[in-house]
């Protein structure tokens, strides 16, 4: 029989979803998570390896010479070494598109707490702050408006599109840079070159792959680019970020506001500087977490292993 292992699988299924599909197509061990010391020895004889965060490296590799697929339960596959696996003859399999709808609705959520600072206001009212209160409303922040306001959003596949088609229903004009423009994308924004984006938007969100081009395209010289008070949002890659120039930036007002739901180390380090910038928001890495996404990230990791088992594997990525 078939032997599959999940090594990382507590994020993907804390406990509120089935791995039976999975579990039907062969002898399935799923491991809330794996230290590095233990990967090869967990795998072992495996034909079939799961991974989210845990590497799969040209060590284990040769240390496990049955694996034949590795399943990334994500989109991202660095994790992997894809060229090492195909030398050893093994495919590599990703999860497409399974996040859209959520990570462009966390933009936005990132955005309107930006915006009108929700959580802020409503533990004020529950620390008896608005019965106290000598006038009948108060607000700590400004309350921003975002009906004709600008976003420029840099990279503008289907999650950037989700993003912009959200924005736009909330009467934003929408800019798109994009090194591969779409009729679908120019139904919903203007393209624009980069510096353009930079010089136009209010709001910026990055939806956009690291690549060696993109690492580190936020920084110094870009934010000067920038209206002053624009408000930035990445959901996407954390090293897209060079963080100690943001942090500068919120801290003298070039930027207004950040919402991050991603930083260049994760679990994030105590000295980020970020964790103590001025009107910046950071939440875990969480965009992808609905359980509708994880429920359509489990579907498609099923449908992967079965077609592979078929001899017609899909969401091949080397």
């Amino acid at each position: 029989m078939t032997k599959i292992i999940v090594l990382d699988g507590y994020t993907e299924n804390p406990g509120d979803l089935r791995w039976d599909a999975l579990a039907a197509l062969g002898e399935l061990t799923v491991y809330d998570r794996t230290p590095a010391d233990q990967i090869a020895a967990r795998i072992g004889d495996a034909d079939i390896v799961y991974t989210n965060k845990t590497p799969i490296t040209r060590e284990t590799l040769a240390a496990c010479p049955n694996i034949a697929m590795v399943g990334v339960l994500a989109t991202g596959y660095n994790v992997v070494d894809c060229a090492a696996c195909r030398e050893h003859g093994a495919l590599v399999t990703n999860i497409p598109a399974y996040g859209t709808a959520a990570v462009g609705q966390f933009a936005i959520a990132m955005l309107l707490e930006i915006c009108h600072h929700v959580g802020h206001h409503s533990e004020a009212v529950r620390a008896g702050r608005w019965a106290a209160n000598a006038d009948w409303c108060f607000w700590d922040y400004p309350l921003i408006e975002l009906d004709g306001k600008t976003m420029g959003i840099i990279g503008f596949g289907r999650i950037g599109q989700t993003t912009g088609r959200i924005a736009s229903a909330l009467g934003m004009r929408v800019l798109a840079y994009d090194n591969h423009p779409n009729d679908a994308g120019r139904a919903l924004a203007a393209y624009v070159e980069l510096e353009a984006l930079y010089a136009q938007s209010d709001v910026i969100a990055l939806h956009c792959p690291l690549f060696p081009e993109t690492e580190h395209m936020i920084n110094r010289a870009s934010i000067a680019k920038m209206k002053d008070g624009v408000i930035l949002l990445n959901n996407s890659r954390g090293p897209l970020i060079v963080e100690r120039d943001l942090a500068d930036a919120l801290n003298g007002g070039k930027v207004y506001a950040a919402g991050l739901d991603v930083v260049s180390t994760e679990p994030i380090r105590g000295d980020n500087p970020l964790l103590t910038a001025k009107n910046c928001f950071i939440t875990p890495h969480i965009s992808w977490a609905s359980r509708e996404s994880r429920q359509r990230l489990m579907d498609i990791a099923v449908q992967n292993c079965a077609a592979f088992l078929s001899g017609q594997p899909i969401h091949v990525v080397n």
